[in-house]
């Protein structure tokens, strides 16, 4: 039962409520503050590997490990965050997550080699990972249904915004400063909006709101999902550098096997009675299992697509970072107009809006893929790539903010927070995932070929990443594709409450 008798008025809105006090609207901003710095921080990333990769003298699984291992962290801890912020208040667990994402980020721009970096990241994952539930959870807490569904479209705008702005931010720092300073200085633009958030949040938000009877957070299932992601993941990131030798083998199998004592141990905790990190039940709804399988593939896909133009850009056609940022600008306005006709369409079509996104999505890719592949690599400019990233960008965004309701109304509704939480940590794995495959590929298949006797020259460089980008590109659009067909698990109209949670993704 919750303690109400201590629980602030802001947490107890009347649910006929048709506005909420000015502290409410404060409060928002300030979890807000936070949601930028974790979008900003995903997307400024991308468009500085390449100068990481010759500052740090970094390897091509570096690379991958400093975007797979912050979504593989940020996702494993979304669902014992969310419960630990029932049980203790959900206050408490923003600013623990939110002073530790921004200590995290010091750590980063300090990093002197790449293994300081790749552990601070993941450090940022972990509490990027603790703070967000935070966000929602509070959110549903201080605004009556006939308000919240405005909380969540301004939340959802300010993570288009922030993802937008993220690679044009991170290209002019570093066009700014240089890239060893830049990069680095990336990582310093969360400290000033840190630690005022952090300031602001212990005097704007509101305590309370603990439940005794919160569910505990299952430390073991966490683990054990934990250490059978990373004994997949480890092989496929650092596989092709090694030579594929057998220990990557025997980590792949080692990781199965995880799995399956994972399965069997949530089994065994759902029986006892307890509560597991995953619940079984779920999957008792084929629709939700489909449903989980989508969200992990199509962030495979989604969350790869940067990582190899960043790449290809900077290190292969020797543009800037702020000319790489600049390429990403037509997928981020796509996205916004696509995400703000989403809610509209999804009433309209039903699932036909995500067969819809989904499907644009594989068109842009299948686009993008075809101008790197079959354009002269020394001859594709942003203009080429203009159409394409556009289109794929519209049907991002009329997927990503109603594809989990959706999924979770494959489910009983007594079941939904529970299936929420285990969609959202699908889809940080399916980005975790994407860039460990993706970059496997894209560096496993990069030769440069001197064209004549002596050293290669710029344009066979870039011909080498060219026809690497066009195998990466290529795996990202099989994946959307599998996402599109994968779209008709779930049921064909779901109900438009008054509020919905937009995805951070």
């Amino acid at each position: 039962m919750s303690d109400t008798s201590s629980t602030p008025a802001v947490l107890r809105p009347d649910p006929a409520a048709t506005t909420v006090s000015r502290r409410a609207w404060i409060a928002l901003a300030v979890l807000l503050a936070g949601v930028v710095m974790a979008m900003l921080d995903v997307t400024v990333v991308n468009v500085a590997l390449p100068t990481i990769r010759t500052t740090l003298d970094a390897s091509e699984a570096t690379l991958s490990w400093i975007i797979s291992g912050y979504a593989l962290a940020y996702g494993l801890m979304l669902i014992p965050a969310g419960r630990v912020g029932d049980r203790i208040g959900h206050k408490r667990v923003f600013l623990v997550g939110l002073s530790g994402f921004t200590l995290a980020s010091l750590a980063c721009g300090l990093s002197q080699d790449t293994v300081q970096l790749i552990v601070a990241r993941v450090a940022q994952g972990l509490f990027g990972g603790i703070f967000f539930p935070a966000v929602t959870a509070l959110i549903q807490l201080m605004f009556p249904p006939r308000v919240r569904g405005r909380a969540f479209a301004i939340m959802g705008a300010v993570i288009g915004l922030a993802s937008a702005l993220g690679p044009l931010v991170g290209g002019s720092i570093i066009e700014l400063v240089g890239d060893e300073s830049g990069w680095r200085a990336i990582f310093f633009v969360n400290l000033p909006i840190g630690v005022i958030a952090v300031i602001a949040a212990l005097i704007a938000l509101p305590s309370g709101g603990a439940s005794r009877s919160a569910g505990g957070a299952d430390p073991i299932g966490v683990v054990l999902l934990a250490g059978a992601l990373i004994a997949v993941l480890v092989p496929l990131i650092q596989g092709e550098d090694a030579g594929w030798p057998l220990w990557t083998w025997l980590s792949i199998v080692g990781g199965i096997l995880l799995l399956a004592l994972f399965g069997l141990w949530e089994w065994g905790v759902a029986r006892r009675g307890r509560f597991p990190i995953v619940p079984p039940r779920l999957f008792a709804h084929p629709s939700f299992t489909g449903g989980v399988i989508l969200a992990l593939v199509y962030f495979a896909a989604f969350t790869s697509i940067f990582f190899t133009i960043s790449i290809f850009w900077q290190a292969g056609l020797g543009h800037s970072a702020l000319e790489s940022g600049l390429v990403s600008v037509p997928f981020a306005i796509g996205s916004i107009v696509g995400a703000s006709q989403s809610d509209r369409l999804s009433r309209r079509l039903g699932r036909g809006v995500l067969q819809l996104g989904t499907a644009l999505v594989a068109l842009g890719l299948a686009g993008t893929w075809a101008v790197v592949a079959f354009v002269p690599s020394v001859d594709v400019t942003n203009w080429e790539l203009l159409a394409p990233l556009a289109i794929a960008g519209l049907g991002s965004g009329l997927f990503i903010a109603p594809n989990a309701q959706f999924i979770v109304a494959t489910v009983d509704r007594a079941e939904a927070g529970a299936a929420s939480g285990v969609v959202g940590t699908a889809q940080r794995i399916g980005s975790a995932i994407g860039i460990a495959v993706i970059g496997s590929l894209f560096f496993g298949s990069l030769v440069i070929a001197p064209s004549g006797s002596g050293a290669p020259t710029a344009a066979d460089v870039a011909a080498g990443f060219g026809h690497s980008a066009a195998i990466a590109l290529g795996a990202s659009a099989l994946f959307a594709l599998a996402a599109f067909l994968l779209v008709f698990a779930l049921p064909k109209r779901v109900p438009h409450p008054g509020g919905g949670t937009p995805d951070a993704g």
